[in-house]
Order: structure tokens, then sequence, then C-alpha cells
């Protein structure tokens, strides 16, 4: 039966329950099957336990990939979740969510045309998620150091430093200005790459250590400023993340219809109901990273007649990988290339469409490639500006208005590090982040040592 596409302001082509409720539900089921225990010791036996593995040279926190593996293999995966959560506390969500297609499995020795790379995203899940089953424990508070310790922001960087932190014996004040932790995890993600609540039980697994406080609904420049805590602890870790969506900056942005995608996948998100959410028929995303693939594929799993993905350069250029496309195109997104948004096209205050110029060199300026696209809605994709700092910036070495840090994450301003989407020169992905906050954690730990001490 047809959907009267009406919502409940009225507004032509926007329509909740485009889709039943069971079959969102069914929609959003797990974008790849976990594996059972007989399959990954199956896989696990494809490792060739390289010396110098490729593959953990690739990890951007390091894990030890092939004695993992092997631990999986002589059918310890409780084992194998240590070796992982030891150098990546965010192994349950990196295994899930991380592009391990560009990363460890990219460089897989087995990464050949007749060949495939072992499966170590789903290796890495299934020994995390049967150690979290089983409520292991790996690790335990050291020696109480009486320092404290800010760190700004629950997402991935933050609960990464501040259970470092509380490893190594500092206690931690988490700041977060939203009502639950996880950062992007929780917010940010595509919903069927983190099901069941994992975000949440991934933040209670890492906060359980204890030694760590969150102060939900704490925004800084809002309800504190950077001196309050620096007054108040013995060093700072900033990872506040981004603010808002970058605007396109083209004639009829303004208009109604023109969404952020980061918004309406937080929403999304934290939907009780997804067949509740309003949606449009035709929907255009303008991006090329992943959230620009995760907003697209999402709003065809709620029910969206035409979604369409345009990009101004190629594939290749692509901050989404080519399996990351090509799994938007299965799920029938439409990815156009070579395209810039020149303006929204609108009509009674209502975006109708989007006109867009060609950017492919071999195409004539003088109107030839120029195409439109009928929408009712149109995602911005473009990424996120930094989160102004005001009066706290001083001090600070910024960059693009994103901190600027050293190897350490340590920032130009005494006492404050930084890590995740806010530093400059960031990867812009949750592993990275988890990195970063393990770096600044050990850094932030030597300087408090030295000022125990008394050293200079």
């Amino acid at each position: 039966m047809d959907i009267i596409a009406t919502a409940t302001n009225g507004v032509p082509g926007i329509a909740s329950g485009r889709l039943p409720e069971e079959d969102c539900r069914r929609n959003f089921c797990e974008m790849h099957s976990p594996l059972e225990p007989n399959s990954a010791r199956v896989e696990a036996e494809r490792c060739y336990f390289c010396f110098d593995a490729p593959c953990t040279q690739a990890c951007p926190t390091e894990i030890d990939i092939p004695g993992f593996i092997r631990m999986i293999g002589n059918h310890n995966p409780v084992g194998a979740a240590g070796l992982i959560l030891q150098e990546n506390i965010m192994g349950g969500t990196c295994a899930r969510a991380c592009p391990v297609e560009t990363l460890c499995e990219h460089t897989c020795v087995r990464n050949q045309p007749d060949d495939r790379p072992v499966s170590i995203g789903l290796l890495q899940r299934y020994a995390v998620d049967e150690a979290m089953d089983q409520n292991a424990s790996f690790f335990i508070r050291g020696a109480l150091s009486e320092k404290s310790v800010a760190v700004v922001g629950a997402g991935p960087a933050g609960l990464a430093c501040a259970h470092r932190l509380a490893v190594l014996g500092h206690s931690v004040c988490i700041y977060e200005h939203r009502p639950k932790s996880g950062g992007l995890n929780e917010y940010g993600l595509a919903a069927y790459k983190m099901l069941d609540n994992f975000a949440q039980k991934e933040a209670e697994f890492i906060t359980s250590i204890g030694g760590i406080e969150i102060e939900h609904g704490k925004l800084l420049g809002r309800d504190f400023h950077l001196r309050d805590i620096e007054d108040r602890h013995d060093a700072v870790f900033l990872s506040a993340g981004l603010g808002s969506t970058k605007t396109l900056g083209i004639p009829g942005e303004e208009v109604s219809g023109v969404e952020d995608a980061v918004d309406f996948i937080s929403q999304i998100r934290q939907a009780d109901q997804l067949s509740s959410l309003a949606l449009g028929k035709r929907i255009v995303v303008i991006g090329g990273g992943m959230t620009a693939i995760d907003i697209a594929v999402q709003t065809r799993l709620l029910g969206a007649e035409d979604v369409t993905i345009v990009y101004r350069r190629g594939p290749q250029q692509m901050k989404a990988s080519i399996e990351e496309q090509e799994f938007a195109k299965i799920r029938g997104v439409v990815i156009r290339y070579w395209g810039q948004p020149a303006c929204i096209q609108h009509q009674d205050g209502r975006v109708t469409g989007v006109e867009f110029s060609p950017t492919d060199r071999d195409l004539h300026a003088d109107g030839a490639g120029h195409f439109t696209i009928e929408a009712d809605t149109v995602f911005r994709a473009i990424g996120q500006a930094p989160q102004l700092l005001n009066d706290d910036a001083e001090g600070f070495n910024l960059e693009g208005g994103r901190f600027v840090v050293d190897e350490e994450r340590r920032t130009s301003r005494a006492g404050v590090w930084a890590g995740g989407d806010c530093i400059a020169d960031g990867e812009d992905l949750t592993v990275s982040a988890v990195q970063d906050g393990k770096l600044a954690a050990i850094s932030i730990d030597q300087f408090l040592s030295k000022s125990k001490a008394g050293e200079p």
C-alpha cells in the first residue's frame, strides 16, 4: 500500500511510518554476522602469524594481531581479548566500526587476487564479545596517586584516556555535555553497526575499573571554563570532538528540508521506534565520507525511495572506502561523482531539488554537465567545524580551529593535552581517537609523576 507522504506538520514529501516497525528492525540487523566458536577457530587457522606482521603495523593502536588470533585458534578467546584491550580498550566498537578494509585487513599478506584477507575485525569482535559476556576482568587500579585529571568529552578519546589514567592510579572526572557517554559511538555511528546498546555496555565496562567520575550535561564554555577545571585538577585532557556540520555556502541553503546528517543519525541512534522518524521520499546527500554513506544507507533502510550521494570528486578520492561505497550501492543508494552543489532549489520555503555544477575538467564550463536532482530533503555531510573556545583559547596553537599537538598529544598550553577529532591532522576514526587517549594518558602520568617528585 502506498504511503501518504505527509508528516504531522503537513510538509509534502515527508512522512513517518514509510515502513512498518518490524521491517525497519529487520533492515537494521547486523551488518556482518558475528562468528561462532568453531568458525572463529577455522578462520584463525588461516593466519600465517607473520613476524613483524604488517597488520599490526597498520593498526593505529598497535594491537598484537597475530598474537590474539593464535589464542583464538588455541581455544582461548578471553585471553585474546586481554591482548586486544591492553592496546585498545574500545576493541569491541572498533571491531564493528573500524575500516579494517583500509587498515589491518588491507595489509594482510593473504589479501591477494586469488585469496582473501583474514577476517581480523570479526575475530576481534568474537574475542571481545566473549570476554564481555563472561564479565572477564583484565585491569586493576594501580597505587592511588592522589592526583586528579579532568577529561572534557566522554567519547572514544576521553574514555580511553580516563581508563588508562585510572589503571595508573589517578582519579579522573569526565565532563560530558550529552546525557550519555560514548560520543560518536553512541550518537554518530550507523545504527546497524552498533546494535543492542553496545556503546553503553562498553562505556560501563571501561568505567567499571573505578576512579572515573562522569558529569553529564556539562558543556565547555557554557557550564564551565577551561581555567575552572585547571584550578581543580592537576592536568586536563581535551576530547570534546567537533561542533556543528559545515555549511555549503550556496543560495537556498537556509530553506526548510536542508538538514545536518550528523543530527539525523543521532535521531536514528536514539529512536525507540525507527518507524516514527519523519523521512523524505527523495533524498540527496552531499559529501563523500562515512557520514554520507551512513545517512544514505540508513534512510534507504527506513524506506526512502530515492537516495543519491553526490561527491565533488571521484570514487578513489572519497574518504569512504570503495567497499563502503559498494555497500551503499547494493542497498539502493545512487552515488554520483564529480558534482558540486551550486544552489538549493525551493518553493514556498521548502527544498525541491539541488542544482549541481561539474567538477570534472573534461566537462565544459558553458553549462554542459550541469544537472539537477529533485529532493524533498538534503543532508549536509561535508564534515564538522571545530567548537570555538572563545576566552579559553589563550595559549593554544591552533590550526583550522583544532589543537596542534605533539607526539604525546600535548598542546602548547602547559598542563593540557588533547586528542580525537578536535586535534589537527587527526584521522577522524574511533581507533585513532583511542590511540590519542592512550598516548596522552601515558604522557600525563609521566608529567604527574615528575610533579609529585618535585621535578621541574
